[in-house]
């Protein structure tokens, strides 16, 4: 018979992994470079594990889960405040993975007429627009310099 965990079930491992994404200050993290961080540590944290905790926080409410451009891989940001990132918009590079936060009255309207308009809510912890960040469009060559 398996037995099943209670709810707050904690492990060392998993407080681990909690003190690590609290330490961030707000800043985002992929489970690879977590894994990386353990490992250099010389803490054995599989990927596995890292995984599992985090969709455990992400349900829980006590971190957001970002889901990349790829459909395939995530980043994880720490919340103080519960609300925080349900108060703007969110934009990832295709390029690098960079998870922008934005605060704009141009969009804010958008959300607004939707709302008002189309009696359509936008949840904005699932609502990314994706393209390509500063970094990146200064980073690729022009296409002059290829003539």
């Amino acid at each position: 018979m398996t037995r099943k965990r209670p709810a707050n079930y904690h492990t060392r491992q998993g407080e681990d992994i909690l003190d690590y994404i609290r330490s961030l200050g707000g800043r985002h993290v992929t489970i690879s470079s977590m894994a990386r961080y353990f490992a250099d540590r010389d803490e054995t944290i599989g990927q596995t594990t890292i995984y599992r905790h985090l969709e455990r926080l992400a349900a829980e409410g006590s971190i957001h889960k970002y889901v990349l451009g790829d459909g395939k891989s995530a980043c994880y940001q720490y919340v103080d405040n519960k609300a925080v990132c349900r108060e703007h918009f969110h934009l990832i590079c295709d390029r690098c993975g960079a998870l922008i936060h934005v605060d704009c009255d141009l969009l804010e309207e958008l959300r607004a007429h939707l709302l008002l308009e189309h009696k359509f809510q936008i949840d904005l912890l699932k609502t990314v627009l994706y393209g390509t960040c500063d970094t990146c469009l200064s980073a690729a060559p022009s296409p002059e310099a290829a003539l």
